[in-house]
């Protein structure tokens, strides 16, 4: 039976935690220890030794609880409630004025104020006190969900488990980074290295690695810290209106920000910042990959607001990347879901950045041959923006006599077809769209959608099993499918597999040029599919058409007649049209349009905003049959735009070059 603790002994045993975490936060946050390490083991052996003898004051936030948690099965899902954002990235100075420029702009300041702090290589964390009591911590994981690692954060000694003070909200997140020390990374190698286990690859992957530990146990053995650099969810409180001044009051809470985080003005400040940051990079007591700026007040940052996964009013600066040489020992190539060809460079496998590198790509030829590479060179590697490596140079006086140029090939590695490199562009592509087993689900996803030959239920997982389980090589076998091997795919019913079959059986009769925009060759939308099926009328009489006859086309160009032609020559893709016309895919034959039938030919139209008669679709279909094209956004080369309700930027853009606005009134009476 547990015995009551003396009114004395609870007084002392609150003492001892208060005093504790008073040199905790000393120790830790202020690095500012005022006692020797023995009189602070002495405080705490004295609280262990209250709580052995009275478990009743024992609490979840006393500093003798760290560690001894049991292991855990699985990490818990966190749902944040405020997503946790990534930052956008610049790498120069110029990308960075141009950023302040644009918050300048956009808040009409001549001068912005922006809070500068490293941005420490470690794994975003998300804490929550509730009362200043610790209750769950959560990795950043895609944002949005995170995993609950609150044992093994409470591990680490720099997070207090009862936060200092008074006068925080009754719910508070702090937001920050958990890293690895330098000193501490290299002595868990050493130790990792001494028992036969692997070593980690840098800081920021030990810290990572440490933090999800099934066992808080393993966790609390590695020297982990943390900065805090924000705040997400506030109730029952109130926090100051800067990021600086948040700071600085999480720090007297007993959080621990980075000693570095700086308030500066304007660009000259944040430049200053950071190259001041640069020249002590090495000597931090941490990694880090670049400086992060902050609008400093909040009510700028609310007006600022965001934009897709990021804020708009933070950005964080890079260092220039890591450099290293290595031989590249031969150039594969590889073929894109598209069919673009890329060269990669297999490497002597080369310590960069904090990651082994063994393979880079060299994007095309023109890339190649203005570096100059060859296979056998002694290259220069370096991981751009500390994340995709890239080969930035050759060292020409260690190049050997045998080296070797290299150059695409004539036929695509995957199918064998020819390959064409088009006027104008930089990338080689496969011609086989039909039948290249690296381009077959983009293919047969693309000849599926709406526009195009418009097969209803067939979505993109299901086209990924049909090919994995080889039941469709080309778009033509799509129509060999029967009910009984669509109902044997996951997800699918007898049901479903009859509706799916009905679909592909519908989708036999179209039209010519759905059918040439199903094809997926290059370079030809549904406009330019509408345009040719129009001019030639019999498919039989494009697929027998000249480059020359071809540019006779309104609208296409060498660049388009060459793709087009390069496609027909193909003997793989003329057999998968003449596999799909014998399994019954057919449309009418028209006569080619006149051009006086066409009174918009030329002409180039912009829809924006919602017509009140006609939908978008039946718009664009009136305009194309009419012999005009239609395009996504505004140029100089747009003739009108018909603006519906609720127009947007398109119309202002129109306004702005002087573009004839029409209502869809106006839109009806021309056509």
């Amino acid at each position: 039976m547990n015995v009551a603790p003396p009114a004395d002994v609870v007084r002392r045993a609150a003492e001892l935690r208060d005093q504790i975490r008073h040199h905790n936060y000393l120790y830790y946050v202020l690095d500012n220890p005022e006692i020797p390490d023995a009189e602070y083991d002495r405080l705490f052996n004295e609280l262990q030794a209250l709580e052995a003898q009275y478990p009743q004051l024992v609490t979840p936030d006393s500093p003798t609880q760290r560690v001894g948690a049991e292991p855990q099965k699985a990490f818990a899902e966190v749902r944040h409630e405020l997503p946790m954002l990534s930052l956008g990235n610049v790498f120069s100075d110029e990308e960075f004025e141009d950023f302040d420029r644009r918050i300048r702009a956009e808040l009409g300041e001549a001068t912005v104020t922006y809070s500068a702090e490293p941005k420490v290589d470690g794994l975003a964390i998300s804490l929550l006190y509730r009362d200043g009591v610790l209750i769950r911590a959560a990795t950043r994981g895609d944002g949005t969900t995170g995993e609950d690692v609150t044992q093994n954060v409470r591990t680490i000694p720099s997070v207090p488990l009862h936060l200092l003070g008074s006068g925080y909200p009754a719910l508070l997140e702090v937001r920050g980074e958990v890293y690895m020390p330098k000193q501490g990374f290299e002595r868990l190698n050493q130790r990792q290295e001494a028992e036969g286990q692997k070593a980690f690859a840098n800081p920021r992957n030990a810290a990572a690695g440490s933090l999800r530990q099934l066992d808080p146990r393993i966790t609390a053995t590695r020297p982990l810290m943390m900065f805090c650099y924000g705040v997400g969810k506030v109730e029952g409180g109130t926090i100051p209106d800067s990021h600086s001044a948040v700071i600085d009051q999480l720090k007297a809470w007993g959080l621990r920000g980075c000693p570095e985080q700086r308030r500066v003005e304007g660009v000259e400040g944040c430049l200053a910042y950071y190259r001041t940051l640069g020249e002590k990079r090495d000597a931090l007591p941490y990694e880090i990959d670049g400086v992060v700026y902050k609008v400093d007040r909040f009510d700028q940052q609310n007006r600022l607001g965001y934009v897709a996964r990021a804020p708009r009013w933070a950005i964080a600066h890079k260092f220039p990347a890591q450099e290293e040489i290595t031989t590249l020992l031969d150039i594969d190539v590889q073929v894109g879901r598209t069919g673009t060809l890329t060269p990669v460079a297999r490497l002597e496998p080369v310590f960069v950045g904090g990651v082994t590198v063994t393979n880079v790509t060299l994007h095309n030829q023109d890339e190649i041959e203005r570096k100059d590479i060859r296979i056998g060179d002694t290259v220069i590697v370096r991981r751009a923006g500390d994340v995709i490596p890239q080969v930035v140079g050759v060292v020409p006086s260690r190049r050997p006599a045998d080296a070797r140029r290299f150059h695409m090939p004539d036929r695509c590695p995957a199918c064998g077809s020819e390959v064409v490199r088009l006027e104008g562009e930089a990338a080689t592509r496969c011609t086989g769209g039909l039948v290249c087993p690296a381009q077959r689900k983009e293919a047969i996803k693309h000849f599926a959608a709406r526009r195009a030959m418009d097969i209803d239920g067939l979505g993109d997982k299901l086209v990924d099993q049909l090919v994995e389980r080889g039941l469709v090589k080309d778009v033509a076998d799509l129509y060999t499918l029967t009910e009984e091997e669509i109902a044997g795919l996951e997800r699918m019913a007898a049901k479903s597999a009859a509706n799916l079959k009905a679909a592909l059986d519908k989708s036999k009769s179209t039209i010519l040029a759905r059918f040439l925009h199903a094809l997926g060759i290059r370079e030809v939308g549904e406009a330019t599919a509408q345009t040719l099926a129009a001019h030639f009328g019999k498919l039989e009489n494009l697929m027998q058409a000249s480059e020359e006859e071809l540019q006779q086309v309104p609208d296409v160009g060498p660049v388009v007649a060459q793709s087009i032609h390069a496609f027909f020559g193909e003997p793989h893709n003329r057999a998968v049209i003449d596999k799909l016309r014998h399994l019954g895919v057919h449309w009418p034959d028209v006569e080619p349009a006149p051009v006086e039938e066409q009174p918009l030919a030329g002409k180039t139209f912009v829809l924006t905003g919602t017509l009140a008669t006609l939908t978008r679709d039946e718009a664009k279909a009136r305009l194309l049959a009419a012999g005009a094209k239609v395009a996504g956004s505004v140029s100089k080369k747009t003739d009108y735009v018909v603006a519906g309700e609720s127009a947007g930027s398109k119309l202002a853009k129109a306004e702005e070059l002087g573009i004839t606005v029409l209502s869809e009134q106006q839109l009806l009476e021309m056509l």
